[in-house]
């Protein structure tokens, strides 16, 4: 085993909670998560481990556990790992369509015919 997924640390597990990985840098990378750490939200990060190393850093008793970003970090730390995760394929295809200008007019003439329509049968 060379790699623990973020998903899968739940740790330390009397303080954290809701973990929502942000950034997964693969294994001997870092992630970055928003958590609840004692009920309070929080940003976190680990090195993932890899080969020589498979739990990653940090780690307790042999469980993977994250490391709590003071608070004065969690702002920049987060918005950088959000600047590194890649896009998903649901974002693409929305970024693509919101740049086709073209198609986005006749959205909109279509829509506005559609009003027009209902406008008509109402009067």
């Amino acid at each position: 085993m060379s790699y623990i997924s973020p998903e899968a640390v739940q740790g330390p597990k009397k303080r954290v909670s809701n973990v929502r990985v942000v950034y997964d840098g693969g294994p001997g990378g870092g992630a970055v998560c928003e958590l609840e750490w004692e009920g309070e939200p929080g940003v976190a990060i680990r090195w993932t481990g890899e080969d020589d190393w498979p739990l990653g850093n940090p780690q307790s008793r042999g469980n993977p556990t994250w490391f709590l970003v003071p608070a004065e970090f969690q702002e920049v730390v987060l918005q950088r790992a959000r600047d590194l995760a890649p896009e998903s394929e649901e974002e693409a295809g929305y970024r693509a369509m919101a740049a086709d200008t073209e198609r986005e007019a006749e959205a909109l003439d279509w829509s506005n015919a559609l009003i027009g329509d209902t406008n008509r049968a109402a009067g």
